[in-house]
């Protein structure tokens, strides 16, 4: 699991401050072709990629809605998960009382055909059920879809996920079982061991609020680390692993002036205008027209 945290303090749901004791987990997907986190999460963190709508959800809306993550694509393609509320704080994702109950999270849609993403995206949402199952005392038993939600009375009427996952052989039932698996491999203890080890990032143990992300893959969590100075890497137990590098941050920031080019840019902060693809990528640009006042990220050299 590649999980994230941006916290969406800007949404209404966030500033109502209700909690709730989780005594489920409710799976969502966002019924639009748009695969990309960075649609729905913002404002870009250096791995979501620019919003050029900025609609993302971490803003004053017209709507009342906001669950607790989602699971979608990065600007490099990769597959993550984004925590944007804290597990219990009451959501707004349900259209029912399952929002005084569930932890629900939305995974990023595409156009439902493709078997390779979805296995990512379905994997992604088994193993962070099963994080939040060791997190709350809960099962596999205690997950359900917003389709089921809605025939328990406790959602409103929405077809996700099972207009999604029959497609790919897949249903409720065997992402149960799914998570069930998970949890036998660590034994349900939350000790995290074998391959449910989860490497987490962050100033100290017990600043858990200051975590960056929980990663499978240690060299992942490393990569974090270095990315923010002064993080460490901590295994299930609180013990240190690895310790960041206390470096400058790997970019610096450039405020476009009228007339600029990414070339020119790159050619005159970083000595060679062929290294504009360096800036495009680290801002998530997904063309070469920039605006003057905009801000961007610079590679240090």
């Amino acid at each position: 699991m590649n999980l994230n945290k941006l916290i969406f303090t800007n949404n209404a749901c966030y500033k109502a401050g209700r909690k709730i004791t989780p005594r489920g987990i409710m799976v969502h997907s966002t019924g639009a072709n748009n695969p990309w986190l960075k649609r729905y999460v913002g404002p870009d963190d250096g791995k979501l990629g620019r919003n050029q709508y900025n609609n993302h959800w971490n803003q004053p809306m017209n709507r009342e809605v906001c669950c607790h993550a989602f699971i979608g694509k990065l600007a490099d393609g990769s597959v993550a998960t984004y925590q944007v509320l804290p597990w219990d704080h009451r959501g707004w994702h349900a259209g029912g009382s399952a929002n005084n109950t569930h932890i629900g999270f939305e995974i990023c849609e595409d156009g439902l055909s493709d078997r390779t993403y979805f296995d990512k995206v379905y994997r992604e949402a088994v193993e962070l059920c099963a994080y939040l199952c060791r997190q709350y005392g809960l099962t596999e038993k205690n997950i359900i879809c917003h389709s089921e939600g809605h025939a328990q009375g406790i959602a409103s009427n929405h077809g996700d996920v099972m207009h999604w996952f029959p497609k790919h052989g897949k249903s409720m039932d065997t992402f149960r079982a799914a998570v069930k698996a998970e949890l036998a491999a660590s034994g349900n203890t939350g000790s995290g061991s074998g391959t449910s080890q989860l490497y987490r990032v962050r100033k100290s143990w017990g600043d858990a609020a200051s975590q960056k992300g929980a990663f499978r893959v240690l060299d992942n969590a490393k990569r974090c680390a270095d990315g923010n100075p002064g993080y460490s890497v901590f295994d299930e137990s609180g013990k240190v692993v690895y310790t960041g590098k206390t470096s400058a941050p790997v970019y610096t920031t450039y405020t476009v002036k009228r007339g600029d080019s990414l070339w020119a840019i790159a050619s005159r902060l970083l000595g060679k205008g062929t290294r504009y693809t360096e800036i495009k990528k680290l801002n998530g640009l997904t063309s070469n027209i920039i605006y003057a006042g905009q801000v961007l990220k610079i590679p240090n050299k």
